[in-house]
C-alpha cells in the first residue's frame, strides 16, 4: 500500500447483491452503488466483473479522475472466498490503485459490526455463517456454501421447502398450505421443479424463505419445522462463536430479524446491534475509517 490514501473503497459482494461506498481519508461519505450478486464460489469471473462495475460507478459519482485510482485503496468481502490464496487471486485482478485487501464477507461484515475492535458476528442471509475476532485472531465458522453448510441460512430454508413441497406431492411426506404454494409456483408439475433446481442459484433458493415464515407464523406444519431448524442452526451458530472468546455477538442479514424471535432465550440475550455495515467493515480492512455519526446502513 502506498503512503496516506487520499480515497477507502469498500465492496461487499454478497449471495444476493453487491454493494460498494467510497469513503475519504476521514471517514466522510462520498458516493455509493448497488448491483447484482458478487459469488466467487458460484461465478468468480462475474463476481470480478460486478465489483469492478461497481468501483467505476462509485468513482465516477464521486468525480475522481483516473489518477486519482493511484490514491485510494480497495477492500473487499467476497461470499464463497475461503482461503489466504482466494484472496491473493482476487487481489490480482484489481491493479493500479493504492492497495487492495479482499476476505470472506464475514470477516469484513464483523469488522463493521464491532468497529474494527474484538466481538463476534453472525451471519444469516442467502448464506450463514460465524466469525469471531478475539485477541488478535478471526475466525471464521460456517460458510462452507450451499452444498457443504449453511444451515440456518434462506437459501437452506428455501431448499428445504422445495424439498418438502416434492415430498408431498408424492405422498412421502405431510401436505400444507406451504407445500400447495411452493409446488403452484412450478405448476403443480415436479419436473418443471427438477428443471429450475438444475440451475438454480442459492438465491434462488433463498427467494421462498419468506413465504416460509409467513407460513410459519400462520401456524403451517410443514413450514413450522424448518423455521425451527433453522434458529438451532443460527442458535449453534452464536454458541461457537462465544466458546472462542468472543463477548460482544451481532447478527446480520436478511433473515437475522426473522429468525431473532424463534431463537434460544440465551443466545438472544447475547446479541448487540451491529456499529456499522459490511460495506464499511471492508473499508476498515483496507485502513480507512468511518465517520463516527453514521450508523448501520440497510
Amino acid at each position: 500500500m502506498q503512503a496516506n490514501p487520499r480515497y477507502f473503497l469498500g465492496v461487499d459482494g454478497g449471495a444476493t447483491r453487491c454493494r460498494a461506498r467510497l469513503r475519504d481519508a476521514s471517514g466522510a461519505l462520498l458516493a455509493e452503488a448497488e448491483g447484482p450478486a458478487a459469488n466467487i464460489y458460484v461465478d468468480f469471473d462475474g463476481a470480478i466483473a460486478t465489483a469492478r462495475a461497481l468501483i467505476d460507478a462509485v468513482c465516477a459519482k464521486a468525480g475522481l479522475a483516473a489518477e486519482d485510482r493511484a490514491r485510494l485503496s480497495l477492500g473487499l468481502g467476497l461470499a464463497g472466498l475461503s482461503s489466504g490464496d482466494d484472496a491473493k487471486r482476487v487481489e490480482g485482478r484489481f491493479d493500479g490503485l493504492a492497495g487492495v485487501r479482499a476476505a470472506n464477507d464475514a470477516v469484513t461484515a464483523c469488522r463493521g459490526a464491532h468497529g474494527g475492535a474484538d466481538g463476534a458476528l453472525v451471519i444469516a442471509g442467502t448464506g450463514s455463517a460465524a466469525i469471531t475476532r478475539a485477541r488478535g485472531r478471526e475466525t471464521v465458522i460456517g460458510g462452507r456454501g450451499f452444498l457443504l453448510g449453511d444451515d440456518g441460512s434462506a437459501a437452506r430454508v428455501g431448499a428445504d421447502a422445495v424439498r418438502a413441497a416434492l415430498r408431498a406431492h408424492d405422498g412421502l411426506g405431510p401436505i400444507s398450505p406451504l407445500t400447495h404454494e411452493v409446488m403452484r409456483r412450478f405448476r403443480d408439475d415436479p419436473l418443471v421443479a427438477i428443471q429450475w433446481a438444475i440451475g438454480a442459484k442459492p438465491s434462488g433458493y433463498g427467494a421462498f424463505a419468506p413465504l416460509v415464515f409467513e407460513r410459519a407464523a400462520a401456524g403451517d406444519e410443514v413450514a413450522q419445522p424448518i423455521v425451527s431448524a433453522a434458529a438451532r442452526a443460527v442458535d449453534a451458530l452464536i454458541a461457537a462463536a462465544r466458546a472462542l472468546g468472543a463477548e460482544r455477538v451481532a447478527l446480520v442479514g436478511g433473515l437475522g430479524e426473522p429468525l431473532r424471535p424463534y431463537l434460544a432465550a440465551n443466545s438472544q440475550a447475547v446479541l448487540h446491534r451491529p456499529l456499522f455495515d459490511a460495506v464499511d467493515g471492508a473499508i476498515l480492512l483496507a485502513g480507512g475509517s468511518v465517520s463516527t455519526t453514521e450508523g448501520v446502513k440497510a
